[in-house]
Order: structure tokens, then sequence, then C-alpha cells
């Protein structure tokens, strides 16, 4: 079995299927620990962490997170705080960690490895190539320039925004529904809440977009703004310059920046939103950001790439010891990860609006919305969870205001419709 792939989403479905009894080799292009942004994890996270036995780890490199914070766009009084504890599902856990990646996304590495798996770090794959469907043969790269083939009986894509497989069969697409493209930086002296408080992430609205704040457990804080695509093309001058005045159209963001440095070099990327047309093929499967990845607003996605990781191993060890079973074990699977980003991409999409600003801002619990609410925040979008019910009198609240509030709320719409279109070509990451 290999893995390609050393991110969360590698790194889990490497160790299950280890635990499952398989021989699992996973190939990392880089040398852990390196950086990655998406430092904010969800509660439903941790019971992922507990059967992965790294629950007292993550709790020693993270900093409670208790619930999300949004904020108005204008005024630092006016904001609210949903917190975990309040979510429908009472039995669900009630905090999450906010973590670095590096640390992270290294103990996963290390978890994996001490299961069992064979991990190669600084080896690039350059090619995959079927065979009959009965082998896979994988060509790579090291560091040091030298060619390996690797054969294996399936493949698992856990090359995240790389999206390996997905570009070689040219299944990759643009998202169809959304374009988002965003900058990004660590930063020390940002004023974080008090108490409680202190661990939960905050969202700002602005003209052009969000803002996340990601308190860090050194004391650092993770800044980023998720933009329209044709503002983020206004830029002229430095990128660091850029990311400060976009800051300062947020002045209750900002008011917490006054006495910031930042401490790593800001970074940008346009290649946020897409999805692959196919998720598995006869001896191959997609996990996680190789397969799809629209927005990080409700900040699900190393939550969406571990969960579906589990279910991936789950499907594969069914399906390889019963090959009948095989292309149903598929099937669930990928109705599973779909599951997961359709509920969060209803949110996603109309984030930006009028119509959900007025109601995060002004939340009601009339039929269990908050709760449900609080529970999509959570990740308790899976299985048999009873939030649906909630979520369609919140859907059809948000187009009461739709109608109510029409002209900014059409604009607002419009807006998104006309960036879908829109490319961003000044990207910083090795993805763009």
């Amino acid at each position: 079995m290999l893995v390609i792939g050393g991110g969360p989403a590698g790194s889990t479905v490497a160790a299950f299927l280890r635990e499952e009894g398989w021989q699992v080799t996973l190939l990392e292009k880089d040398q852990h620990p390196r950086f990655h942004i998406g430092e904010s994890l969800l509660p439903m996270n941790l019971e992922i962490f507990d059967r992965l036995g790294i629950s007292d780890k993550v709790k020693e490199i993270g900093i409670v997170k208790h619930g999300a914070e949004f904020n108005h766009q204008q005024d630092s009084d006016k904001r609210k705080t949903f917190f975990f504890a309040k979510a429908l599902n009472k039995q669900a856990p009630k905090h999450a960690y906010q973590v670095r990646r590096s640390e992270f996304d290294h103990l996963l590495l290390k978890n994996a490895a001490n299961k069992g798996v064979k991990v190669y770090e600084g080896v690039k794959v350059t090619d995959v190539a079927f065979h009959e469907d009965k082998f896979v043969i994988t060509t790579t790269k090291d560091e040091q320039g030298k060619t390996r083939l690797w054969k294996s009986s399936f493949i698992v894509d856990a090359t995240g925004r790389d999206t390996f497989l997905s570009r070689k069969f040219r299944h990759k697409e643009k998202h169809p529904h959304h374009s988002a493209a965003a900058i990004f930086s660590h930063f020390e002296g940002v004023e974080r809440r008090p108490g409680k408080d202190e661990g939960n992430i905050s969202l700002y609205w602005f003209d052009h977009g969000w803002f996340w704040m990601i308190p860090l457990k050194d004391g650092q804080m993770s800044v980023g703004a998720v933009c329209y695509p044709e503002y983020l093309k206004t830029r002229d001058g430095s990128l660091e310059d850029f990311f400060w005045q976009t800051m300062k159209l947020c002045p209750p963001l900002y008011a917490r920046m006054e006495q910031a440095t930042m401490v790593r070099k800001p970074q940008a990327t346009g290649n946020y939103s897409y999805l692959s047309s196919q998720i598995y093929g006869t001896n191959y499967l997609l996990v996680g950001d190789a397969f799809a990845f629209v927005d990080p607003v409700f900040s699900s996605g190393v939550y969406i790439a571990m969960s579906g990781a589990e279910r991936a191993a789950k499907a594969i060890t069914t399906g390889l010891r019963n090959p009948e079973k095989m292309e149903q074990e598929m099937k669930d699977y990928e109705r599973y990860v779909r599951k997961g980003i359709k509920t969060f991409s209803w949110f996603i999409y109309r984030f930006n609006s009028p119509s959900i600003r007025k109601l995060f801002m002004n939340p009601r619990n009339d039929f269990h919305i908050q709760e449900a609410i609080i529970s999509v925040l959570a990740g308790d979008v899976y299985e048999d969870t009873p939030i649906h019910k909630p979520l369609r009198v919140f859907k059809a609240a948000y187009y009461l205001f739709f109608v109510k509030t029409l002209l900014p709320s059409w604009k607002s719409y419009r807006r998104r419709l006309r960036n879908i279109r829109v490319s961003f070509a000044g990207g910083t990451t090795e993805q763009d």
C-alpha cells in the first residue's frame, strides 16, 4: 500500500491502514517539520485523535479553542461567540485546539511511523503508472536527484493542493460556485482575548471578504485575509504593504494589530477553490485536499481530510479483502466525503452576503437553529447528525432576509459570480 503525502490526510490514512494489518509506505516530498497554514481544528477532530492514540500529544502543542467569534466590520463592541458546548449534539466534544501546523503535521507523521508505516521524507513522486488493474508503479526522485521505482497494489493520493493524480488524469476543475484568494502571515504582539476566550478563532468581515485571527500557544497569531480575487489583483507594491493596507479596511481587527510585528514573510495564494471530477478509480483513491478544497472559513479542512482518511482506510480494507464489495465501498466513501463538503459549502458560498452577516451577528435559537449552526462550526456534519431540520429553517430565514435586503444582497451575489471567472496569478505558494 502506498500513500503519497505526509499531511493530516496522508498520515491519518496510513496509520489506520497499518492498524488494519497492511504494509504501508508513505512518501512525503518535504522534510518535517515544515510550515503550513490552517491552524484551527474542530471539536469533531478530537474523536479521531482518540482513535489514533494522540490526544494527549495534541493537547501538549495546542491552545484550547472553546468557540468561534464573529465580529462586526466597523464596531469593535459588536461580536458574537458561538461556544461549542452549546451545540445540538450534547454528547459531542465541547472544545477544539489551535495548533502550529508544523508541529501538528509532524506529530501525525511520527505517529504513523510509530505504528509501523515506512515513512520516506524528501521524496517527490514524479509519475504513477497503472498496470493491468493489478499493480501500480510509482516513480520518485529524492533530494539528491536519485530515481526509484515503487510497486504497490493500491495508491492513496494525499498530496493536498498539489493534487497529483487529479492533475495527471486531468480531473482537476476550478470550483464552479466559488473562488477565493488569500494573504496570510504570523504575527507577534497581537491583542488576544482575555480568559477562556483566548484560544477562540476570531473572524471579521470587510468589504472584500473576511479575516481570520487564530491564536497559537506560543503567543503568536495567525492572521489571514480571504478575499475576492479581483481585490487581490489591485495590489500595487509589496505584498507586506498591501496586507497591512488590507487590515486597515477593518478597524476592529486593525485595533488589535497596532502593537503587532509580522514574523513571517506574508504569502498569497489564488488557488483555494477547486475539486476533482473523480475521487477514486481502479487501485487508487483521493483523500483530503487532493480531492477538493473550497474555503477555510469554517476551519473544516483538517477535519474533512482526517475524517475522510479514516473512512478511506475502512473502504480500502473492506474492498481489498472482499473484491466484490470494492465498488460499493468506494461509492460509499465518495458519498461520505461529498456530504461533508456540501454541508459546509452552502455557508461558504454565502458567507460574505448581508443576510449571513445579519443572521450570524443576531442569532436566535428558534427551532434549535443556533444549536445547529454551532454543530456545523464544530464539524458535526456526518452520520446521523440531527442538524438538518434546523438548518432548513435557517436557510429559509436566509432567503427571507435576502428578499428584504434585495439590492445589497443581489450585488453581493453578482460579485461572487463575477469572481468565479476571475483568475489571480500573483500567488507566492508552491501551488500558485
